[in-house]
């Protein structure tokens, strides 16, 4: 685990040095699907929290018919931001030949958690209590389990797996690419400096039950069978080359133990946009899948 962890801290600095090298999408055509800009008041952040919505080609032309659509909730990664899926991948494109609205929230780097010692950042209960249930206000969106995903990558796929796992009642599938599954088990004795200063400050000692109730791991061991029955659909990939590979890989074999219904794609790759870009197209085929027809 300690390996894994200082791994995590040299890739997170490398991959913040590749941010300015990955060039901008150009701005979507007239029969592209719309990208809007919003931004959400929180009372529970105590701030105005951007996002950004893909609207599917056919929202426009459908809206005398009030005609709703799926939702689905993608989650940046560790010093990212919520524009970073339309910006640096090609998922505005890939998201014309379907019929559903994308998310995509800002989750700054507070590990989509509510932080034990800071209240201006509560991410978990921001997305859950105010984002989600504004969205489905707002826009035309199907307010029900089965027409609702959440996806993430690297501090964003932990965040989307354990937000499945803590609301099944909100989620028909929970997805991670690149996932730091392990998220909850870093402390700044394993990881020195801001990063894990900053997840002790979130999670608390090593141990607690605050860090076990926000630990995919723990939720899954911890579940009865009827708990599990209840889990939403648990997809997850990550590149051989990833140094989180083994995380995952252990929590894929907890998933097989438990009986946990999922899937688990291992494929060449590393923790980089590259990567990312080509599984997020996967991930929109495979929540096609699922929502209602």
């Amino acid at each position: 685990m300690r390996q894994l962890l200082r791994s995590f801290l040299v890739i997170l600095f490398l991959a913040v040095l590749a941010y300015p090298q990955v060039s901008r999408l150009e701005s979507a055509s007239p029969a592209s699907p719309r990208v809007v800009t919003e931004e959400l008041d929180s009372k529970l952040m105590g701030r105005k929290m951007p996002y950004r919505v893909i609207l599917p080609v056919s929202y426009g032309e459908k809206a005398e018919s009030g005609h709703r659509y799926p939702v689905i909730y993608l989650l940046h990664g560790l010093t990212g931001h919520f524009d970073n899926w339309t910006t640096l991948t090609k998922l505005v494109d890939y998201s014309a030949v379907y019929k559903f609205v994308i998310v995509t929230p800002e989750g700054e780097n507070g590990w989509y958690s509510d932080n034990l010692t800071k209240d201006s950042d509560k991410f978990e209960s921001y997305i859950i209590k105010e984002l989600i249930p504004s969205i489905d206000k707002k826009y035309r969106t199907i307010d029900r389990r089965d027409s609702r995903a959440i996806a993430g990558l690297s501090m964003g796929g932990y965040g989307a797996v354990k937000f499945g796992l803590k609301y099944p009642d909100m989620f028909v599938v929970a997805g991670s690419f690149s996932g730091v599954i392990g998220a909850a088990k870093i402390t700044e004795k394993e990881i020195p400096g801001a990063i894990g200063k900053s997840i002790d400050a979130i999670f608390g000692p090593a141990g607690s039950e605050v860090r076990k109730s926000n630990d995919p791991f723990e939720i899954v061991q911890r579940a009865t069978p009827e708990k599990i029955k209840a889990f939403p659909f648990l997809y997850l990939d990550c590149g051989t080359e990833d140094f989180l590979f083994q995380n995952n890989r252990d929590f894929v074999q907890l998933l097989l133990e438990k009986k946990v219904p999922h899937e688990f794609r291992q494929l060449p790759g590393a923790h980089n946009w590259e990567y990312w870009n080509k599984q997020v197209h996967e991930f929109l085929e495979v929540v096609d899948g699922f929502f209602p027809g």
